[in-house]
């Protein structure tokens, strides 16, 4: 028997927030600075979806500490700059919100002071105070279910009663290996085939989700 939904989990970057084409772009310009070249599809593949310190470790093992400590810092500067001057929620997502009856809460591989920026500057902070949560609290980032996990016993609700909304890879596997449904959002940076499997519906428009999480 499968239970009813009693909450949904919405990643942060690229599901609540357009700014996964914001960090790819300065991954990418930050890879040609510091050496290592990267196209957007190879920094879709390796950062998208994963922690400050998952990347920061990638980093070091190529280009060394001192390096990945600059990479780091610099990426910071140049994300707050870039979500200053042009930040939006995802296309569709306030109609979605408006039309959700069902508990809603946030879980990102950001940190809690770039959630408060990013959906402060899009007005969405305030939707979900209180209720966001960052692989900051928990010991592995995803793919590993642990924030998940983490979220759904913070808000007293079964992981086999939540929904994930995801726009990454490891976000849909961290979201299976929580024994969680995964709903895929394929309209950003990550393909349709990179969030399927088993356990996962992948959409295109994020209007359908207050439907497609009713039928399931």
């Amino acid at each position: 028997m499968i239970k009813p939904i009693e909450l949904v989990i919405f990643d942060c970057d690229g599901v609540l927030v357009d700014s996964e084409r914001i960090a790819a772009r300065v991954q990418v310009a930050l890879g040609a600075e510091l050496g290592w070249p990267l196209t957007e599809a190879e920094v879709v593949e390796r950062f998208i979806g994963r922690s400050h310190a998952s990347i920061g470790e990638q980093v070091a093992a190529r280009l060394g500490d001192a390096t990945a400590a600059l990479w780091s810092s610099r990426f910071e500067q140049l994300h707050r700059e870039q979500v200053d001057a042009g930040l939006a929620p995802v296309d569709g997502l306030p109609e979605a919100l408006a039309a959700l009856t069902l508990p809603t809460c946030v879980a990102s591989s950001g940190s809690h002071e770039k959630m408060r920026h990013t959906l402060g500057r899009t007005g969405l902070y305030e939707h979900f105070a209180g209720r966001i949560f960052s692989a900051t609290e928990v010991d592995r980032g995803k793919p590993a279910p642990d924030l998940f996990l983490h979220a759904a016993r913070r808000s007293g609700v079964d992981p086999a009663a939540c929904a994930v909304v995801e726009d990454s890879r490891p976000g849909v596997e961290a979201a299976r290996a929580a024994g969680m449904r995964a709903f895929g959002y394929a309209g950003g940076l990550t393909p349709a085939e990179r969030l399927a499997g088993p356990g996962t519906v992948v959409f295109h428009d994020m209007r359908e989700l207050p439907g497609l999480l009713a039928a399931h």
